[in-house]
């Protein structure tokens, strides 16, 4: 038995938080966002599958989460005299973390077990049913209601909204927007909570997926229409017997109450493929991962031996992601492992930049494989990073994760001390104006033939030169293009809702710069988002009507989308030189 905070709860099924908001009277519901508060403050005590929250010193409420999450609305039960229809059980339901109910293809903590799809299988039907079309329309209503409250107006009641809708979409075969749905509400509470992981970028960028997937169903035919639904389970696929090099480890720590750990492999033509051990838990479980031993075979290997050594995999099976299975087939045992600068992990650097950021963009995976010299750090609003030369050009190091159980901030801090060191390095592509990426793994810049896993290795002041390298400002960057005008726009929608872009401003200004810098469509997207927010239409007595949140919608998704393409351009340009 252990005693802990609202992190400990299990995680619950969306269509049972759906279940339990809509179950309110109107007058509990504008209470909901405040019992939650208040609920996250009382004791919690778990014991085996149940966790129980006192309420107050005569009422306990239960959790019954046998599996690991709660299912069924009858697994929250309350002994307060209002139960069942109280507020408690809807409070604990949108307190905890939210369960997959389905695995869309690439979420971590989707299923270890692989479900295998044979050679040749066909995707279903040539358009959208008429369920999916009905499950489509109400993600979109609840994805719009979302835009229209804004992160800071988005409590409870609208996220289970959301929640019911990814519910109706998973029963509608609707897969990859229900993930999508549920993923955005998670980066909700995360924002909502000022959890230190939460980024605007990444809700802007979960806002626009549903909505792109939610508007494009209904009218999508074929191979489109199949990428669109997704899967219910990553679908894995024979792939025979594998000769596996470590490369490196990764810590994973989600918003949604997933931890674990993640290494990567690569086979003698130098494609890639992972290893997973990610289950509900905290910074705790992402840190412990890395000395567990693996979930593949018979090898006894653990994640950061594995990382350094190699394995021997027959029977294999393996997601479209490259993500190894676990099942009961698959007969795995641990192989020498070869150096970052020896055969066949070299060549992965020998591949131009150009070409690796290519297939990035290309739907590969968005790993970097880069020759860099250090220079120093750079100060940026969010904080530091550290600068890099590489092929010609500036590049801006960054943590890819801020949790102080994980070494990531602080060794990016001590590397700036082996400023001039030359070093290859494992980077994940960040699409920005500049070049920009995650450090994941480098060599170590003292020990010939050693490498950090930057997630989870300590390095220590002593290892270094001791010679501190001074902060160093950034030049500005393509950051300062007119573009961020439309952005920014398009973050802050997402952060306050319609009515901050519903208030005359400078919009018509900053049309105008855009138009004259040759962005005149950028210029009408800004001057339709801004009208579509401002747009009030009166009733016959003159009252203002409710706002259109439809278009408003619209015209935010295709400011996004543009903003999007228009990064993409800008980041492809800036690896250029």
């Amino acid at each position: 038995m252990s005693q802990g905070t609202r992190q400990e709860l299990p995680a619950v099924a969306p269509s049972v938080t759906a279940e339990l908001v809509t179950a309110l009277s109107p007058r509990l519901r504008k209470r909901l966002d405040a019992g939650i508060t208040k609920l996250a403050g009382r004791p919690t005590v778990r014991d085996g599958d149940t966790v129980r929250i006192a309420v107050d010193d005569d009422t306990d409420l239960e959790l019954h989460a046998p599996g690991g999450s709660v299912t069924t609305a009858d697994g929250i039960r309350c002994g307060c005299l209002l139960a069942p229809d109280c507020l408690h059980r809807a409070a604990a339901a949108s307190a905890a973390p939210v369960a997959e109910e389905g695995n869309s293809g690439d979420g971590e903590g989707g299923s270890q077990e692989a479900v295998v799809v044979a050679e040749g299988e066909v995707a279903g039907p040539e358009s959208a049913d008429v369920a999916q079309r009905a499950a489509a329309l109400a993600l979109r209503a609840a994805a719009a209601a979302v835009l229209e409250a804004g992160a800071d107006g988005a409590g409870a009641v609208v996220q289970a909204e959301l929640l019911r809708a990814a519910h109706t979409a998973r029963l509608a075969g609707l897969h990859r927007a229900a993930a999508s749905a549920v993923s955005l509400v998670t980066a909700l509470r995360a924002a909502r909570a000022g959890d230190p992981a939460y980024r605007l970028v990444d809700l802007v960028g979960g806002l626009r997926d549903v909505l792109s997937v939610a508007h494009r169903v209904p009218h999508a035919t074929g191979a489109e229409l199949a990428a669109l639904r997704g899967t219910a389970r990553q679908p894995y696929r024979p792939d025979g017997s594998l000769r596996l090099y470590g490369l490196f480890s990764e810590p994973v720590l989600t918003a949604s109450g997933y931890a674990g750990a993640v290494t990567w492999t690569a086979d003698p033509e130098g494609r890639l493929y992972q290893v997973s051990d990610v289950a509900p838990g905290g910074a705790g479980r992402a840190v412990g991962a890395a000395d567990r031993p693996v979930r593949l075979g018979d090898t006894a290997l653990t994640h950061r031996e594995l990382s350094r050594a190699g394995l021997a995999v027959s029977g294999a099976t393996v997601s479209p992601t490259g993500r190894l299975g676990a099942g009961a087939g698959v007969r795995a045992v641990g192989a020498p492992g070869a150096g970052w600068r020896e055969e066949p992990l070299d060549r992965l650097w020998t591949v131009p930049v150009a070409e690796q950021l290519t297939r990035a963009f290309n739907g590969g995976h968005d790993l970097l494989f880069l020759e860099v010299t250090l220079l120093g750090t750079a100060v940026e609003a969010a904080g530091g990073c550290l600068l890099a030369g590489c092929d010609g050009v500036v590049l801006r190091l960054t943590a890819a994760h801020d949790h102080p159980a994980l070494a990531h901030r602080d060794n990016l801090r001590l590397l700036a001390a082996a400023r001039g060191t030359a070093l290859r390095v494992v980077a994940r592509l960040i699409p920005a104006p500049h070049p920009r990426a995650q450090l994941l793994a480098t060599e170590h810049p003292a020990q010939p033939g050693t490498r950090v896993d930057v997630g989870l290795d300590r390095l220590q002041r002593a290892d270094l030169p001791p010679a501190p390298a001074s902060p160093v400002r950034a030049a500005p960057s393509a950051e300062e293009a007119p573009v961020h005008l439309l952005r920014r726009r398009v973050q802050q929608a997402v952060s306050g809702g319609r009515r901050v872009l519903s208030f005359p401003g400078d919009a018509g200004a900053d049309a105008r710069r855009l138009g004259r810098s040759g962005l005149a469509t950028a210029g009408g997207l800004l001057g339709e988002l801004h009208a579509a927010a401002a747009e009030r239409s009166r009733d016959v007595f003159g009252r203002l009507l409710p706002a259109d949140p439809d278009r408003f919608a619209r015209a935010w998704l295709a400011a996004a989308r543009y903003t999007e393409e228009v990064d993409r351009a800008l980041c492809v340009a800036a690896w250029s030189g």
